[in-house]
């Protein structure tokens, strides 16, 4: 019988070669969102949370430090996850080596939070004391633990969902492209999605939601307001600003100056009605045509016959603090006239970051415009020329002058409260103080330019100074900048402020992070202490421009008048 011998099948080898040539790689399915925590990134987690609970300039109430810690959590965790992946790049660890890894991390990260939750409540309990304010409870611990792990899974849980969405094209991708091609692909895909949601959605929305805003505050007039029916105000019925053009700052600053009877009284002798002249956005179309009003409405109400003139430029929704021009019509008995314009009314965070050419534009316009007038004026009849300038305004004024000596020579004295770190003569006077002065409180021998960081300094100086920087050690406006992601600044070396505690330390990242957050709340601190000066500014015009007679009595008899 023929024996039969059959050909090799077909079906299988077309099956090896198609796999082995032609065939599309396919992206293995791994778990994303329920996967396993990265030990490296539990590790950095833990320690920035514990980082978190270290003092900062200013205390923080609980449900922002719980916020704020599971923030840097967060943080700590993507950079260890990060550090993870780069390390298995080149030595991948057993599985013995990483269930020790996690054994210790079991054993030392629990009695580490309790250490530094304890620690974290003693620290805040010292930071308040020293502001003057009140202890928290101490339940609030228990709910900034809750608030902080909430945080933190909300933001795992995104970070996991971005993976997955990354995993999901690298399988579409991986149809077409090799394994690492297609993870690259579907990386770079979920990063553009998420930089586009975040940007055009998100931050547009945000900013767009905050000029809504801000512009339907600025239309609105503040409780008690009326318009003025002194003619020596903006907005009054001889005004050449109208009143609805002022805004809601505006009209606040032309209605609040002491009536004369109350200078009076306090100046034990007849007074005079205060002139106050202000412009807003809407008062003209630019910021010459309003700085050009404004020298007009100087004109209408004869300022310049005053004993003092005062330019103030203010923070970025138009707001001056009204114990700043308050203090200097008590002290010269009504004597005075004082001027300001607005040039935004957005937030002085959201003006600093979006377009501070907007602060520059509007106080060179108005200082301009004031200075050329009064120095036509003879020397021995024109008044005291004054200008005052907060926060964001501290910046505009500065870059209005450009030299340190322009100032000095620009006028009878210039009051700077709260500069930022981008004011370029601040840190040209810091950088360049006397030798074993702190940066908090420098000295700078080479002109009439004093720095303040207690009030009460101001008051037996030698020599009287042209230029006074009013700054906080716990100021947090003064003391941000970028640098400190990586480099330790000069307020935390040596001798500190007397408002910052030695418990306070710089950490890379953290202590950025922190006094970001001391910005929220820069303006909720007492008097003298994070970006509250107020009535301070009394000091600081009587150790710059003091009306004949004055003495330190007077100074803390009108302090405690205005802080009542």
């Amino acid at each position: 019988m023929r024996k039969v011998v059959l050909p090799a099948p077909l079906i299988p080898m077309q099956r090896r070669v198609i796999s082995s040539a032609t065939a599309p790689t396919v992206v293995p399915r791994r778990r994303v969102v329920r996967c396993g925590l990265s030990v490296t990134g539990f590790g950095l987690c833990a320690l920035f949370y514990c980082l978190t609970y270290t003092p900062s300039l200013l205390p923080r109430p609980w449900f922002l430090q719980g916020v704020v810690a599971g923030l840097t959590a967060s943080f700590g965790y993507a950079g260890g996850t990060a550090i993870g992946a780069v390390v298995r790049l080149r030595w991948w660890p057993s599985r013995r080596a990483e269930r020790v890894a996690w054994r210790m991390l079991f054993v030392l990260v629990p009695p580490l939070v309790l250490l530094f939750l304890w620690l974290g409540t003693r620290w805040q309990r010292e930071v308040r004391v020293r502001l003057g304010l009140p202890p928290q409870q101490e339940y609030d611990l228990i709910r900034t633990v809750g608030i902080s792990l909430l945080t933190f899974g909300m933001l795992l849980l995104l970070a996991r969902c971005l993976r997955l969405a990354a995993h999901g094209f690298a399988r579409l991708f991986g149809r077409l492209v090799p394994e690492s091609a297609a993870y690259c692909a579907g990386f770079v895909v979920v990063t553009l999605i998420s930089y586009t949601a975040f940007d055009g959605l998100l931050v547009s929305n945000l900013y767009t939601s905050a000029d809504r805003s801000a512009a339907v505050t600025d239309s609105g007039t503040g409780n008690g307001v009326v318009r003025p029916a002194s003619v020596l105000r903006s907005g009054s019925s001889q005004s050449l600003v109208s009143w609805d053009s002022l805004g809601r700052q505006g009209r606040n600053f032309v209605t609040k100056a002491p009536a004369a009877d109350q200078l009076g009284a306090f100046a034990g002798r007849t007074a005079l009605d205060p002139i106050r002249i202000y412009a807003g956005l809407s008062s003209a179309d630019s910021v010459e045509e309003r700085a050009a009003l404004v020298v007009r409405e100087m004109d209408r109400t004869r300022a310049w016959d005053r004993s003092v003139i005062a330019v103030f430029t203010p923070t970025g929704t138009g707001w001056v603090d009204n114990d700043v021009p308050s203090s200097l019509e008590y002290m010269y008995a009504g004597d005075t006239a004082l001027v300001s314009m607005q040039y935004s009314y957005l937030p002085s965070w959201i003006s600093f970051a979006v377009d501070r050419s907007k602060v520059v534009d509007a106080a060179s316009a108005l200082i301009t415009a004031v200075r050329e007038r009064w120095a036509a004026m003879p020397a021995t009849d024109r008044p005291k020329l004054l200008i005052f300038g907060e926060s964001l305004g501290t910046y505009g004024t500065e870059k209005t002058f450009g030299t340190a000596p322009a100032m000095v020579d620009g006028a009878d004295g210039i009051l700077l409260e709260g500069p930022t770190f981008a004011n370029p003569i601040h840190q040209q006077l810091t950088s360049g103080r006397a030798p074993g002065s702190p940066v908090w409180d420098p000295a700078y021998p080479r002109l009439p330019v004093e720095f303040s960081s207690e009030f009460h300094e101001l008051r037996d100086l030698a020599v009287r100074p042209r230029v006074v920087y009013m700054q906080n050690s716990s100021d947090p406006v003064v003391w941000w900048s970028p640098s400190l992601l990586w480099h330790k600044p000069q307020w935390l070396r040596g001798e500190r402020g007397p408002d910052v505690t030695p418990a306070m330390h710089w950490y890379p990242v953290i202590t950025f992070w922190q006094t970001t957050v001391d910005l929220l709340f820069a303006n909720k601190a007492p008097i003298g202490h994070g970006h509250v000066y107020k009535s301070g500014a009394v000091d600081g015009w009587a150790a710059l421009a003091p009306p004949p007679g004055w003495t330190v009595a007077d100074t803390l008899r009108l302090r405690a008048l205005l802080d009542n």
